[in-house]
């Protein structure tokens, strides 16, 4: 990985993977249930999307065993992956619904293993072992999961990588399930399981502090070569890192080559949406009404002139679509484009009376326009009528 000092962009990171938790993390989220049908077609839409990997605890319910088994029969080119404790009988589950894959966890911390589990260090190992072995001479290819990791003791935690990997787990994964790490020590944590282990690593980032995302990526800096996401970073709590803003920070910052169907992006927020009866936030980065929203008139302005302005990507590219809003911060570039909307020529003189009657109303935003591509070129025509008629 290297830096361009002279942007701030990071280049590298190019063969990320991916890994949604929609259908495991993503349905412990507070209100969040989804139907069998529900489950498959939002499996379709990410394996559609380009995700490396789909997980399902079939545990949980029948309906989610049907599940883990109708999205191994459909045969998607994503791995599906099915999540359970580090337990022989989660093990059998997985396993009877026809997955080569197991995802399995247990807890690494002193809170978890004292006040949770009621076991010590070496009990926690000792079964982990157990049901690692157990995975492996029932033909599993499997991943285990290191909960609440980031709270652990470094020497245990590494001692118990090494452990778990000597025994034949195929991947390790690192989680900070509290989202308490800052991305320096998410850095850290994930080095260190880098030199206790050869195996490939997952990074797994909560949110409880906004930082998913950030560490998430400072732990695929370090080494891992997997992260976690859901759409709209639903999860426990406040959940965990955003599908859309990990691969968009890819391609934007890292320079991604991944082919991800970026234009799908709002469409899979928009989905679960429908499917939970939870409006999207409207400030939610890049598939949020305001995402593409203008307002104050200079940025406007300058957005009828070049989008780039105050837009890092266009909406088109993620399914999402620019607004403009007219009131009281209306410039005279925005009342411009408002008359000729309205069929009226605008002159300098009227779209400046119209630009100070609108601040004069004090009543806020009035309305909002979705800019397309046939308002923008009525825009672009506006702005260039004023810029002619200004006096040099």
């Amino acid at each position: 990985m290297s830096t361009n000092h002279a942007t701030g962009q990071t280049s590298g990171l190019s063969d990320l993977k991916i890994l949604d938790s929609t259908l495991r993390e993503g349905e412990q989220s507070y209100g969040v249930s989804f139907t069998s049908r529900q489950r498959l077609q939002i499996a379709w839409m990410l394996d559609y999307f380009g995700v490396d990997c789909i997980e399902i605890s079939p545990v949980i319910s029948e309906s989610h065993k049907e599940s883990l088994k109708e999205m191994i029969r459909a045969g998607f080119n994503a791995r599906i992956v099915s999540h359970g404790r580090a337990l022989p009988e989660d093990i059998d589950v997985g396993r009877q619904c026809g997955a080569e894959w197991v995802a399995m966890y247990h807890s690494a911390s002193d809170i978890h293993l004292e006040t949770k589990l009621r076991v010590s260090r070496e009990m926690a190992i000792e079964r982990s072992l157990i049901a690692i072995d157990y995975a492996k001479n029932h033909g599993l290819k499997m991943r285990f999961t290191l909960e609440d990791a980031s709270r652990s003791d470094p020497e245990f935690l590494g001692r118990f990588i090494s452990e778990v990997s000597r025994a034949g787990a195929d991947r390790i994964g690192i989680t900070d399930t509290v989202g308490t790490m800052l991305p320096s020590a998410m850095f850290k944590l994930v080095r260190l399981a880098r030199d206790s282990t050869d195996r490939p690593i997952d990074v797994h980032c909560h949110n409880d502090l906004g930082l998913a995302v950030a560490n998430s990526l400072a732990g695929a800096e370090a080494g891992a070569d997997q992260v976690h996401a859901t759409i709209d970073g639903l999860g426990e709590r406040v959940g965990i890192a955003s599908l859309a803003e990990i691969t968009m920070v890819l391609k934007l910052l890292y320079h991604s080559k991944r082919d991800f169907r970026y234009e799908m992006l709002s469409e899979l927020s928009g989905l679960i949406s429908n499917y939970t009866n939870n409006p999207i936030s409207n400030n939610k980065p890049l598939v949020g009404k305001n995402a593409y929203t203008h307002k104050a008139g200079t940025h406007l302005g300058a957005v009828i002139r070049n989008p780039r302005a105050y837009e890092l990507i266009s909406p088109k590219a993620i399914g999402n679509s620019r607004k403009i809003v007219f009131g009281e911060l209306s410039g005279k570039n925005g009342s411009a484009f408002l008359l000729r909307t309205l069929g009226i020529e605008p002159t300098q003189e009227t779209s400046q009376k119209i630009a100070q009657g609108l601040k004069n109303l004090r009543v806020g935003d009035l309305f909002e326009l979705e800019l397309t591509d046939d308002l923008e070129a009525e825009a672009v025509k506006a702005e260039e009528k004023l810029t002619a008629a200004t006096p040099n």
